[in-house]
């Protein structure tokens, strides 16, 4: 089965789920002024992930700065997703688990099969999704999206702030939209 292609422009799939400071995080309330930045990690046992989520954590301030309400997400349990936010020393940064894999594939996100241990000895999970950073409006649809098959060559946090800099000061549309015949 091929992941969903969402559309700019048009609702985002609902999002509800746990986060690891006790709370639920709602994306249809998310009370975001701009953005809801929504980063799908594969989990604790990669260490892309770890590296990419510090890079976020350290720009955290910037984002809400615009306005920009952060929730990183993986499928899982709340105990790894705790050690990945103490690994990446989390402050600003909301962290939600347990995401289910058929959301995921809602989402348009990739599904992976676990291979055992990682490079940093800690064991994937027999199915998790591959990576995917998500701009959602406060109406609910999709600003920008990006997904991938790999864990490397990930969208720039720092790219990203620059590009919700101009949207924001030249309220630039979504781009994407399109969905007529060619």
């Amino acid at each position: 089965m091929t992941p969903t292609a969402l559309m700019p422009r048009f609702p985002v799939p609902t999002l509800e789920l746990n986060t690891i400071n006790g709370t639920t995080f709602n994306l249809s309330s998310s009370g975001a002024e701009n953005f809801t930045l929504i980063v799908f990690y594969r989990g604790l046992h990669c260490p892309i992930c770890a590296k990419y989520l510090i890079e976020l954590e350290r720009l955290a301030q910037e984002y809400k700065n615009r306005g920009v309400r952060i929730i990183a997400i993986s499928s899982d349990n709340e105990e790894r997703a705790k050690s990945m936010a103490e690994k990446v020393s989390a402050n600003l940064v909301e962290f939600g688990y347990g995401f289910n894999l058929s959301e995921a594939r809602q989402w348009g996100l990739y599904i992976s099969s676990g291979r055992g241990p990682t490079s940093i000895g800690i064991e994937e999970p027999a199915l998790f999704s591959e990576p995917g950073v998500f701009l959602v409006r406060p109406d609910g649809t999709l600003y920008y999206g990006s997904t991938q098959t790999m864990p490397f060559a990930r969208p720039s946090f720092q790219d990203l702030l620059a590009g919700i800099d101009f949207a924001i000061t030249k309220n630039y549309p979504a781009r994407g939209e399109f969905s007529g015949s060619l």
